[in-house]
């Protein structure tokens, strides 16, 4: 059985090192054969893995079912059977084997670039490492199931729900990156709340809205993709809001709220206000079925 010990999630070298430490049940050259041999890899691994089995040796992930692009990558380490790693893309993934009496202690670090994503990738490799032992065992191999409550733990975990601020010439800037779990036209519909669709210069719906930051009238508009718009303050402009939905990783849509203001109102008072309205948002979105 298949046991949490532990996920970290550092920088190196400006790009994101998520850590995933698991106990498997099996000794590391059986563990061994499940990251390498095509016909166990298939029934864990997120995609197909086609490797050449040697350092510098090719590999290639053709994705089944037409669910993406097939990528290559390069061996990096091949000691069996303790260490494998290889590129993805521009992804690395190291795996690590360790013997003890109950079996492996498998360590798994993947760097990548996009850390808004951690939560993601954390959730996907917990629900593919867990099926590595029933693999083995020869049983049946549970399916991946649901995966937007772990990865809604990992954003709190990890601390990706958190804004950061800048200063600007005159006030600031706070800015949100929030990966969520369902795709860019769900997300629309639940912010929009049921109102006709908005127009440029027409009133903004209550959902793009937060606190006592006031909404003027739609300045910018691309449905299920973009909507800004200024806000003010006691009757003062004081800067401009923005939604923005891209594609994230996951099956989910990638948020990046903006927000500009002027000295008198303070950035940590939009940090906070803008965290609980897209907190709000991620949790109905995770709450409701794909």
């Amino acid at each position: 059985m298949t046991t949490a010990t532990g996920e970290t999630l550092t920088t190196v070298d400006g790009r994101t090192a998520l850590r995933m430490e698991r106990r498997l049940a099996h000794p590391p050259p059986m563990v061994w054969r499940a990251l390498t041999e095509p016909g166990r890899l298939t029934q864990w691994f997120p995609s197909d893995v086609e490797m050449e089995p040697r350092a510098g040796g090719k590999v290639r992930f053709p994705f089944r079912h037409g669910e993406g692009e097939a990528t290559e990558g390069e061996v990096a380490e091949w000691n069996p059977p303790h260490v494998l790693a290889y590129t993805w893309d521009d992804d690395v993934l190291r795996w690590e084997l360790e013997p003890e009496s109950l079996g492996t202690v498998l360590v798994l670090t993947h760097t990548f670039a996009d850390r808004p994503g951690a939560a993601s990738f954390a959730a996907g490799w917990d629900a593919c490492i867990s099926r590595v032992d029933p693999v083995l065992a020869g049983g049946p191999v549970p399916a991946r199931g649901d995966m937007k409550a772990a990865h809604e733990r990992y954003v709190k975990e990890f601390g990706l729900d958190r804004g950061a601020a800048e200063e600007l010439p005159v006030g600031w800037k706070v800015r949100f990156e929030r990966q969520l779990t369902q795709p860019a036209a769900t997300v629309w519909r639940t912010l929009l709340g049921g109102v006709s669709a908005p127009e440029v210069g027409g009133p903004v719906p209550r959902g793009f809205v937060a606190g006592e930051f006031a909404a003027g009238p739609v300045s910018e508009l691309r449905p299920q993709e973009v909507l800004a718009y200024p806000w003010d303050l006691h009757g003062r402009h004081q800067g401009t809001v923005r939604w923005e939905l891209t594609r994230g990783t996951g099956q989910g849509a990638r948020l990046v709220l903006t927000q500009t203001g002027l000295p008198e109102v303070p950035a940590s008072l939009a940090l906070d206000v803008w965290r609980d309205r897209v907190e709000s948002l991620a949790a109905k979105s995770a709450a409701m079925p794909r």
